[in-house]
Parts: structure tokens; C-alpha cells; sequence
């Protein structure tokens, strides 16, 4: 399978989607909060679906300043139980830094005991790798199936954040639990094509008979949707979420800004971030040269959809290797949802395939500011192809759909399920 063929693996005539009398309990375990945005797009708009067909109970950590907020506390209550979802929020503690994911563990597996003596789990659904480290345990002395959802190489990340060192006794430690967690998942999913070429070369044995399912980061079309306007040249150019995670060339955009506004008089530029819109500003324009045209601001998740319409182009530069292959950012699906074509570095999971196969963006082939100005100019002959909105919406349908996405979810929930049951 080529990484440029990264739509959803399901047949869906081969999928029971009635709704059956008892449904399977599922439980889903994850460290993301779901008061945080990455929570509602990629936990709560997945777990809707799913709801349809499983008795499902939601395991999030929260960020502090979320549960103080009880007018978001009761909205999530109150779509939670709209769709009989069973919502156990715990509280976030980052600190102490290693005792921190340590203790969360072991609450992790009590709690997860705990919910099996009230309930009969039938199949844990681990979002990333402490989750799954945890669903490891309870599999190996509770015997329940789990999935291995692992959004990302997190391994990787950490070396490249700086956070541990390369064949450290902590890289170690992480590789080992990886590669039981692969063998003993009932099912792995990733985002990109790419990942899974790469862990099927380095767990031979492991994976060698084993299906990974892509499953790439989906949005939901009926709230990301495309403005009526038409345009053929850029007046605001546009990025989305955080770009001080350590994952985001900062240096790349700020290139790319300083091209495109000597080049463009009209031109301008909004950075969409919950960062700190003062320390942004003086990462990407510290001398204030375009203190008129850079808008740096955030707005509520609702709002989102309406602020990307004004956009476009949607700019997103990563860090490259090892670390990205497993990356699938979500701005990708917003943006292409809206009908914007976007422009990347390359080396980014399967940006590059997706990108180059469906001319849906510029992406750019180096670090300098000449490789920003060449890329450019390639897009101002891009923008002049009056279906290129067209195709950004086709891929969008094609690949980033949530109904597909979650369709593929409950194809790799019932084929386990089935397996177990006979």
C-alpha cells in the first residue's frame, strides 16, 4: 500500500450498523481533556457516532482551569448524556514531571478495575500510549481487548522536544512497553500510511500478521464548510492552532510572512492560536513591521469553522524525521473542509503524498527564503486553476470525513467484538 492511498480502510456494506438491544460495553481511556478542542474534534465528535451502537464510558483528564469552568462542566455533561455516554472526568496533574505520568497510571488502571466490577468491559479503546500502557496491564490480568489508538510515534517526539535522550534508559523503557503494546493490542490504528511503514519495518515479528488500520485525523463536514466567495490571489493568509508546542517551525512561518508581505502589499496575515498572542507576536514579527496586517487571537471552538471561511490559504510548517511520520494535523481537514488550499514544509506524515497526488497546495522544499519565494510563485499559478477549491473540498470528503472515520472505528470495534464472541 502506498502512503499516498491513505482513504479510510472500510467496507461499508459489510458493516451491521443496526442497533442492536444490548450493546457492548466499550470503554474509552484517553489523557486528553475533552473540555480542550483536541477533545471535542477528535474524542467527543468520534464517540457520538460510536454512541449509536456501544454503551460507551469516557475516561478524560482536565486541565484545572477547565473544571472551574462549570458553564463548559455542564455542556459536556448534558451532551454526554444526550448520548448515553457514561463521562468520568479526572483531573489533570502534570507535576511532579516523571511521578506525574507514573501516578496517573496507576489511577488509570483503578479505575479501570473499578469499571469492570460494575460493568462487563468488552474492549478498552486506548487513545496514545500511556492509556495503552494501561490497557496492556488490565489485558494481561483481566484478559480484555484492547486497542492501541496511537495518534502518533511518541517516542520519537520526545526525542525530538528534547525531553529524553536517544537510547537513554527512559527511550528504553518506552520502546519496550511499544512494542508489547503492538503485539498484544487486538487492533492498532494510525494516522498516516507512513507510520505504519516504518513500525512494520522496525517489529518485524511483532506485526508481521498484523492489520494496522489508518484512520487519519477527521472533521466533522457540516460545521467545516466553504464560503461563497471566489478568488484567485491571496489576501489573508491564515494558520490554526498552536505554534509554540515545539512541533511547529515557527521560523518557516515567519519566513514565509516576511515573503509574502513584501510581496503583497494587500496581503494579510491571522494566526489562530490559544497561545499567547504577545509572545507569538514576537517570535513571527518581534520589530512590529506589520503590526496592521498580523492578527494573532483566539476565538470559542463554535467559532472556528465561520473564522477559517475568511481565510485563503492555510499555512502549517512542522518539524520533520522520524518524529512527524505518525502526524496528521487536524488544520489540514479544517482548512480543506473550508475549500483552502494550504502550503506545508515536507517530511510531514503523508502531507506530501496527499498534497502533490491531489494539487491541493504548494509545499515547500527547503528552509531558505528562496525556497519560500519560489514556493510563492508557484502558488500564484496554483490559485489561478478555478477547480482548486473544488478538489480541496473532494479530498476532504474523500480522506478527513467524520462519518467515514468513525465508520472505521465501529468496523474495527465489531470485527474484535465478533472475534471474541466466537
Amino acid at each position: 500500500m502506498n502512503s499516498s492511498d491513505i482513504k479510510l480502510k472500510t467496507n461499508e456494506k459489510n458493516i451491521d450498523i443496526s442497533i442492536v438491544n444490548k450493546k457492548a460495553n466499550i470503554t474509552y481511556l484517553t489523557r486528553n481533556g475533552l473540555l480542550e478542542p483536541l477533545g471535542q474534534s477528535q474524542v467527543m465528535s468520534y464517540l457520538r457516532g460510536l454512541s449509536n451502537h456501544y454503551r460507551i464510558t469516557l475516561i478524560t483528564y482536565e486541565k484545572s482551569k477547565d473544571l472551574l469552568n462549570t458553564k463548559l462542566m455542564d455542556q459536556a455533561h448534558i451532551e454526554c448524556s444526550k448520548h448515553s455516554i457514561r463521562w468520568l472526568p479526572q483531573r489533570f496533574t502534570p507535576t511532579p514531571k516523571f511521578i506525574a505520568p507514573v501516578l496517573s497510571i496507576f489511577k488509570m488502571i483503578w479505575l479501570i478495575k473499578k469499571e469492570s466490577e460494575k460493568h462487563e468491559i468488552k474492549l478498552i479503546h486506548a487513545r496514545s500510549y500511556l492509556p495503552a500502557f494501561v490497557a496492556l496491564i488490565i489485558n494481561r490480568f483481566m484478559g480484555i481487548p484492547f486497542i492501541f489508538d496511537m495518534r502518533a510515534l511518541w517516542p520519537e517526539e520526545l526525542i525530538a522536544a528534547g525531553k529524553i535522550g536517544r537510547e537513554s534508559l527512559m527511550h528504553r523503557v518506552i520502546e519496550l512497553a511499544e512494542k508489547y503494546i503492538l503485539a498484544r493490542s487486538a487492533a492498532v490504528v494510525s494516522l498516516t500510511n507512513a507510520a505504519v511503514n516504518y513500525l512494520k519495518k522496525k517489529y518485524l515479528s511483532e506485526l508481521k500478521n498484523k492489520h494496522i488500520t489508518v484512520i487519519p485525523t477527521c472533521v466533522d463536514l457540516k460545521r467545516f464548510t466553504p464560503s461563497n466567495r471566489k478568488f484567485n490571489k491571496i489576501n489573508v493568509h491564515g494558520c490554526i492552532g498552536t505554534i509554540l508546542s515545539g512541533w511547529f517551525r515557527t521560523d518557516l512561518l515567519s519566513r514565509w510572512i516576511k515573503i509574502a508581505a513584501s510581496r503583497d502589499g494587500n496581503s494579510h496575515f491571522e494566526i489562530l492560536t490559544f497561545d499567547n498572542p504577545i509572545k507569538v507576536r514576537n517570535i513571527i514579527d518581534p520589530n512590529n513591521k506589520l503590526i496592521d496586517r498580523l492578527n494573532i487571537f483566539s476565538v470559542h471552538s463554535e467559532e472556528i469553522p465561520s473564522t477559517i471561511r475568511d481565510h485563503d490559504i492555510s499555512i502549517m510548517f512542522f518539524t520533520e524525521g522520524l518524529s512527524k511520520l505518525g502526524s496528521m494535523p487536524t488544520r489540514l481537514a479544517e482548512a480543506l473542509g473550508s475549500g483552502i488550499p494550504v502550503i506545508v514544509n515536507k517530511g510531514v506524515g503523508d502531507l506530501d503524498d496527499i498534497i502533490k497526488k491531489n494539487n491541493i497546495g504548494i509545499i515547500v522544499d527547503g528552509d531558505s527564503e528562496k525556497h519560500m519565494e519560489e514556493a510563492f510563485e508557484k502558488l500564484q499559478i496554483l490559485l489561478q486553476d478555478p477547480e482548486l477549491p473544488n478538489r480541496c473540498l473532494n479530498i476532504a470528503e474523500t480522506v478527513f470525513s467524520l462519518d467515514k472515520g468513525t465508520m472505521a472505528y465501529h468496523k474495527v470495534y465489531k470485527e474484535i467484538l465478533d472475534r471474541k464472541s466466537t
